[in-house]
């Protein structure tokens, strides 16, 4: 039987600590009981499972963990969060790991654009417009065409409105990206924002 080294990509830390300050979470407090992973409702369908994630992060595996699926599959749900012992939010974690992978380019370009797409549309109209968000994502991305038939029968069911709706206080869900962009962390104490 050969055996292989790991060789870890960041043995000084930075990776683990940049991701602890960034998502407000203990990531070195993760002991692999993997309770995170057996309540994730994607880890059937990614390439890492939450725990692996964390893994990755603690052992300063910066290019494996912001090249993986997970960060674009990963819904926000929680359920990873209420099932560890320890308090970690897995979902905070994903967060931040997924804007370092964007600023970095390193992620999967169509998964970026996604991302973007999405976030466009919350951003305009304080909820998601399906149509308005994928015909965003189909044209930057090249793939128009693709899965049109679907689109199709989405459409003609009901799915897919054709007019965006608009909720009440679209000016707050603006308030939170500009937080959100300024570095305002929901789990940080809150420094004053210039401007606001």
């Amino acid at each position: 039987m050969s055996e292989s080294a790991l060789r870890l990509t960041d043995p000084s830390g930075d990776f683990l600590a940049e991701v602890s300050e960034r998502s407000g979470q203990k990531v070195n407090l993760c002991f692999q009981c993997q309770k995170c992973s057996s309540g994730c409702p994607v880890a059937a369908y990614a390439d890492l499972h939450p725990s692996q994630l964390l893994r990755l992060v603690q052992l300063g595996l910066r290019d494996q963990a912001m090249g993986s699926a997970f960060l674009w599959l990963c819904s926000g749900c929680e359920t990873c969060g209420a099932r560890c012992p320890n308090g970690i939010r897995t979902a905070a974690v994903v967060d931040a790991i997924r804007e370092m992978a964007a600023g970095r380019k390193a992620a999967e370009p169509n998964a970026r654009l996604f991302h973007e797409s999405f976030l466009a549309s919350v951003r305009r109209y304080g909820r998601v417009h399906e149509l308005g968000m994928l015909t965003r994502y189909k044209l930057r991305s090249g793939n128009l065409f693709q899965d049109l038939d679907v689109g199709r029968q989405m459409f003609f069911k009901g799915k897919l409105k054709l007019m965006p709706h608009r909720i009440r206080d679209v000016a707050a869900v603006r308030e939170i990206f500009r937080r959100t962009a300024a570095g305002s962390h929901p789990d940080k104490p809150r420094t004053p924002v210039q401007g606001g």
